[in-house]
Protein backbone atom coordinates (compact mmCIF):
# COMPACT_ATOMS: atom_id res chain seq x y z
CA UNK A 1 0.00 0.00 0.00
CA UNK A 2 3.05 2.40 0.16
CA UNK A 3 4.65 4.01 -3.12
CA UNK A 4 8.11 5.12 -2.46
CA UNK A 5 8.06 6.86 -5.66
CA UNK A 6 4.56 8.74 -5.03
CA UNK A 7 5.22 12.43 -6.16
CA UNK A 8 2.15 13.69 -4.03
CA UNK A 9 2.23 12.22 -0.35
CA UNK A 10 5.18 11.42 1.19
CA UNK A 11 6.07 7.94 3.05
CA UNK A 12 5.19 9.96 6.52
CA UNK A 13 1.83 11.19 5.12
CA UNK A 14 1.29 7.63 3.80
CA UNK A 15 2.26 5.82 6.72
CA UNK A 16 -0.44 8.10 8.81
CA UNK A 17 -3.26 7.42 6.38
CA UNK A 18 -2.89 3.84 6.71
CA UNK A 19 -2.14 3.48 10.57
CA UNK A 20 1.87 2.48 9.89
CA UNK A 21 4.27 2.81 12.47
CA UNK A 22 6.84 4.62 10.03
CA UNK A 23 9.59 2.58 11.29
CA UNK A 24 7.90 -0.78 10.73
CA UNK A 25 8.07 0.20 7.03
CA UNK A 26 11.88 -0.47 7.31
CA UNK A 27 11.30 -3.21 9.30
CA UNK A 28 14.50 -5.98 8.77
CA UNK A 29 14.38 -9.25 11.04
CA UNK A 30 16.88 -8.79 13.98
CA UNK A 31 19.35 -11.11 13.17
CA UNK A 32 20.02 -13.99 15.88
CA UNK A 33 21.41 -17.71 15.06
CA UNK A 34 18.81 -20.47 13.83
CA UNK A 35 19.93 -22.20 17.43
CA UNK A 36 19.31 -18.71 19.42
CA UNK A 37 15.58 -18.60 17.92
CA UNK A 38 14.90 -21.43 19.24
CA UNK A 39 16.28 -20.77 22.81
CA UNK A 40 14.61 -17.91 23.02
CA UNK A 41 11.25 -19.09 22.15
CA UNK A 42 11.71 -22.10 24.83
CA UNK A 43 12.90 -19.85 27.43
CA UNK A 44 9.73 -17.38 26.29
CA UNK A 45 6.99 -20.60 27.18
CA UNK A 46 8.78 -21.47 30.13
CA UNK A 47 8.67 -17.85 31.65
CA UNK A 48 4.76 -18.11 31.51
CA UNK A 49 5.09 -21.08 33.13
CA UNK A 50 7.54 -20.07 35.76
CA UNK A 51 8.31 -16.21 35.76
CA UNK A 52 10.19 -16.51 39.23
CA UNK A 53 12.78 -18.61 37.27
CA UNK A 54 15.89 -16.40 37.13
CA UNK A 55 18.57 -17.17 34.79
CA UNK A 56 20.86 -20.11 36.79
CA UNK A 57 17.20 -21.54 36.91
CA UNK A 58 16.63 -21.04 32.89
CA UNK A 59 20.32 -22.53 32.26
CA UNK A 60 19.74 -25.80 34.26
CA UNK A 61 16.31 -26.08 32.75
CA UNK A 62 17.43 -25.86 28.92
CA UNK A 63 20.61 -28.21 29.75
CA UNK A 64 17.57 -30.98 31.13
CA UNK A 65 16.41 -30.86 27.52
CA UNK A 66 19.49 -31.28 25.87
CA UNK A 67 20.71 -27.91 24.90
CA UNK A 68 24.48 -27.13 26.15
CA UNK A 69 23.78 -23.65 27.22
CA UNK A 70 25.81 -21.62 29.54
CA UNK A 71 24.51 -18.91 32.50
CA UNK A 72 26.24 -16.10 30.24
CA UNK A 73 24.49 -16.81 27.20
CA UNK A 74 21.00 -17.32 28.84
CA UNK A 75 21.51 -13.79 30.07
CA UNK A 76 21.88 -12.38 27.37
CA UNK A 77 18.90 -13.76 25.34
CA UNK A 78 17.16 -12.93 28.54
CA UNK A 79 17.90 -9.22 28.31
CA UNK A 80 16.98 -9.53 24.62
CA UNK A 81 13.76 -10.44 25.12
CA UNK A 82 12.89 -8.05 27.94
CA UNK A 83 12.08 -10.97 30.39
CA UNK A 84 13.33 -10.52 34.12
CA UNK A 85 12.54 -13.21 36.57
CA UNK A 86 10.04 -12.09 39.53
CA UNK A 87 11.84 -11.93 42.55
CA UNK A 88 13.25 -9.24 45.18
CA UNK A 89 16.08 -7.58 43.94
CA UNK A 90 18.71 -5.22 45.69
CA UNK A 91 18.69 -1.07 44.91
CA UNK A 92 15.42 -1.85 43.76
CA UNK A 93 14.65 2.12 44.26
CA UNK A 94 17.23 2.59 41.68
CA UNK A 95 16.26 4.12 38.08
CA UNK A 96 17.17 6.22 35.65
CA UNK A 97 17.14 9.94 38.03
CA UNK A 98 15.23 11.79 35.36
CA UNK A 99 12.72 9.22 35.31
CA UNK A 100 9.98 9.88 38.11
CA UNK A 101 8.37 6.61 39.19
CA UNK A 102 4.68 7.01 40.58
CA UNK A 103 2.86 4.99 43.29
CA UNK A 104 0.58 1.67 42.43
CA UNK A 105 -2.93 2.94 42.97
CA UNK A 106 -4.84 -0.21 43.46
CA UNK A 107 -4.06 -1.80 46.12
CA UNK A 108 -7.71 -1.58 47.66
CA UNK A 109 -9.69 -0.10 45.37
CA UNK A 110 -12.40 -2.05 43.21
CA UNK A 111 -12.57 -1.82 39.34
CA UNK A 112 -16.79 -0.91 38.62
CA UNK A 113 -16.81 0.55 35.14
CA UNK A 114 -15.19 1.48 31.80
CA UNK A 115 -12.42 3.87 31.00
CA UNK A 116 -11.88 4.04 34.87
CA UNK A 117 -8.55 2.24 34.61
CA UNK A 118 -6.68 1.16 31.46
CA UNK A 119 -3.24 -0.19 31.50
CA UNK A 120 -0.40 -1.11 29.22
CA UNK A 121 2.22 -3.40 28.69
CA UNK A 122 5.02 -4.90 26.06
CA UNK A 123 6.14 -8.73 25.33
CA UNK A 124 8.69 -10.56 22.93
CA UNK A 125 6.95 -12.59 20.27
CA UNK A 126 9.27 -14.62 18.44
CA UNK A 127 8.93 -15.64 14.48
CA UNK A 128 10.41 -17.97 12.48
CA UNK A 129 13.16 -15.88 11.00
CA UNK A 130 13.47 -13.29 13.88
CA UNK A 131 11.44 -11.56 16.66
CA UNK A 132 9.22 -8.43 17.70
CA UNK A 133 8.23 -6.67 20.37
CA UNK A 134 4.24 -6.23 20.96
CA UNK A 135 2.41 -2.94 23.38
CA UNK A 136 -1.15 -3.08 23.72
CA UNK A 137 -3.30 -0.75 25.84
CA UNK A 138 -6.12 -2.51 27.60
CA UNK A 139 -9.38 -1.17 29.48
CA UNK A 140 -9.11 -2.99 33.29
CA UNK A 141 -13.12 -3.31 33.39
CA UNK A 142 -14.56 -4.54 29.60
CA UNK A 143 -11.08 -6.60 29.13
CA UNK A 144 -11.24 -4.68 25.65
CA UNK A 145 -7.69 -4.21 23.76
CA UNK A 146 -8.01 -0.13 22.94
CA UNK A 147 -4.67 -0.02 20.89
CA UNK A 148 -1.97 -2.36 19.91
CA UNK A 149 1.31 -2.25 18.02
CA UNK A 150 4.40 -4.12 16.36
CA UNK A 151 8.51 -2.76 16.66
CA UNK A 152 11.89 -4.22 15.75
CA UNK A 153 13.27 -2.67 18.91
CA UNK A 154 12.81 -1.74 22.37
CA UNK A 155 11.86 1.88 22.12
CA UNK A 156 9.65 4.51 23.79
CA UNK A 157 8.58 5.27 20.06
CA UNK A 158 5.58 3.09 19.49
CA UNK A 159 4.46 3.30 22.86
CA UNK A 160 3.63 6.30 22.57
CA UNK A 161 2.01 5.64 18.81
CA UNK A 162 -0.36 3.02 20.63
CA UNK A 163 -1.23 5.43 23.79
CA UNK A 164 -2.06 8.33 20.95
CA UNK A 165 -4.47 5.38 19.34
CA UNK A 166 -6.31 4.54 22.12
CA UNK A 167 -6.85 8.06 23.31
CA UNK A 168 -8.93 8.41 20.31
CA UNK A 169 -11.23 5.86 22.02
CA UNK A 170 -11.84 7.64 25.14
CA UNK A 171 -9.78 9.03 28.09
CA UNK A 172 -9.32 7.00 31.38
CA UNK A 173 -9.13 8.38 34.85
CA UNK A 174 -5.98 6.01 35.83
CA UNK A 175 -3.15 4.23 33.44
CA UNK A 176 -1.39 2.04 34.73
CA UNK A 177 2.03 0.53 33.56
CA UNK A 178 5.10 -1.24 34.28
CA UNK A 179 7.76 0.35 36.52
CA UNK A 180 10.59 -0.40 34.35
CA UNK A 181 11.70 -2.70 31.70
CA UNK A 182 14.52 -5.07 31.28
CA UNK A 183 18.29 -3.77 31.59
CA UNK A 184 18.07 -4.48 27.55
CA UNK A 185 16.21 -1.08 27.02
CA UNK A 186 17.45 1.23 30.12
CA UNK A 187 18.57 3.27 27.44
CA UNK A 188 15.17 4.29 26.83
CA UNK A 189 12.92 3.13 29.49
CA UNK A 190 9.97 3.34 27.98
CA UNK A 191 6.84 3.67 30.21
CA UNK A 192 8.69 5.88 32.88
CA UNK A 193 9.87 8.25 29.86
CA UNK A 194 8.83 11.61 29.86
CA UNK A 195 7.49 11.78 26.65
CA UNK A 196 4.75 8.98 28.03
CA UNK A 197 4.03 10.47 31.26
CA UNK A 198 3.66 14.48 29.77
CA UNK A 199 1.00 13.14 27.59
CA UNK A 200 -0.65 11.07 29.98
CA UNK A 201 -0.25 14.06 32.30
CA UNK A 202 -1.62 16.81 29.48
CA UNK A 203 -5.06 14.74 29.58
CA UNK A 204 -5.65 15.04 33.31
CA UNK A 205 -4.91 11.18 33.55
CA UNK A 206 -3.69 9.78 36.84
CA UNK A 207 -0.64 7.81 36.46
CA UNK A 208 0.03 4.40 38.49
CA UNK A 209 2.91 2.05 38.74
CA UNK A 210 3.59 -1.39 38.98
CA UNK A 211 5.77 -2.40 42.05
CA UNK A 212 9.00 -3.89 41.17
CA UNK A 213 9.07 -7.83 40.93
CA UNK A 214 5.03 -7.83 41.50
CA UNK A 215 3.69 -9.04 38.29
CA UNK A 216 0.08 -8.88 39.77
CA UNK A 217 -0.28 -5.91 39.77
CA UNK A 218 -1.07 -5.34 35.76
CA UNK A 219 -2.29 -9.25 35.80
CA UNK A 220 -4.80 -8.69 33.06
CA UNK A 221 -1.55 -7.56 30.27
CA UNK A 222 -0.06 -11.07 31.64
CA UNK A 223 -3.49 -12.97 31.22
CA UNK A 224 -3.45 -10.98 27.92
CA UNK A 225 -0.10 -12.43 26.78
CA UNK A 226 -0.91 -15.49 27.99
CA UNK A 227 -3.69 -15.88 25.32
CA UNK A 228 -1.83 -14.30 22.89
CA UNK A 229 0.81 -16.70 22.30
CA UNK A 230 -0.66 -19.64 23.76
CA UNK A 231 -3.61 -18.84 21.15
CA UNK A 232 -2.26 -17.60 18.06
CA UNK A 233 1.53 -16.72 18.42
CA UNK A 234 2.90 -20.78 18.84
CA UNK A 235 0.46 -22.58 16.85
CA UNK A 236 0.78 -20.52 13.66
CA UNK A 237 4.44 -19.58 13.68
CA UNK A 238 4.80 -16.61 11.66
CA UNK A 239 6.92 -16.21 9.08
CA UNK A 240 7.40 -12.75 8.05
CA UNK A 241 5.75 -9.19 9.94
CA UNK A 242 2.95 -8.49 7.49
CA UNK A 243 1.50 -12.36 8.32
CA UNK A 244 1.80 -11.51 12.08
CA UNK A 245 0.31 -8.44 11.70
CA UNK A 246 -2.27 -9.86 10.09
CA UNK A 247 -2.74 -12.73 12.24
CA UNK A 248 -2.87 -10.06 15.40
CA UNK A 249 -5.34 -8.43 13.91
CA UNK A 250 -7.43 -11.57 13.25
CA UNK A 251 -6.98 -12.45 17.38
CA UNK A 252 -7.91 -8.99 18.48
CA UNK A 253 -11.38 -8.29 16.96
CA UNK A 254 -12.02 -12.38 17.86
CA UNK A 255 -11.10 -11.34 21.67
CA UNK A 256 -12.61 -8.19 21.94
CA UNK A 257 -15.98 -8.55 19.41
CA UNK A 258 -17.02 -12.34 19.37
CA UNK A 259 -15.19 -14.24 22.14
CA UNK A 260 -17.46 -14.11 25.28
CA UNK A 261 -16.18 -13.84 29.26
CA UNK A 262 -17.68 -16.05 31.66
CA UNK A 263 -15.79 -12.53 34.31
CA UNK A 264 -17.99 -10.87 32.14
CA UNK A 265 -21.48 -12.29 32.69
CA UNK A 266 -20.57 -13.58 29.37
CA UNK A 267 -20.27 -10.83 26.97
CA UNK A 268 -17.97 -9.49 24.91
CA UNK A 269 -15.26 -6.76 25.78
CA UNK A 270 -16.86 -4.79 22.48
CA UNK A 271 -20.35 -4.94 23.54
CA UNK A 272 -18.77 -4.11 27.72
CA UNK A 273 -16.82 -1.29 26.30
CA UNK A 274 -19.36 0.72 23.92
CA UNK A 275 -22.57 0.13 25.59
CA UNK A 276 -21.20 1.14 29.00
CA UNK A 277 -19.97 4.08 27.37
CA UNK A 278 -23.07 5.35 25.95
CA UNK A 279 -24.70 5.17 29.21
Amino acid sequence: MIEPDNGQLGLRRQCELVGLNRSSLYYEPLSETELNLELMRLLDQQYLETPFYGSLRMTAWLRILGYPVNRKRVQRLLRLMGVEAIYPKPHTSQRAEEHKVYPYLFRHVAVTRINQVWSSDITYIHMRRGYVYLVAVMDWFSRYVLAWQLSNALNGGFCLDVLEQALLLGTPEIFNTDQTVSRACRRDVQFTAQAFTSRLDSAGIQISMDGRGRALDNIFNERLWRSVKYENIYIKEYDTVPALVAGLDNYFCFCNERRPHQSLNCRTPFELFFLEEEK
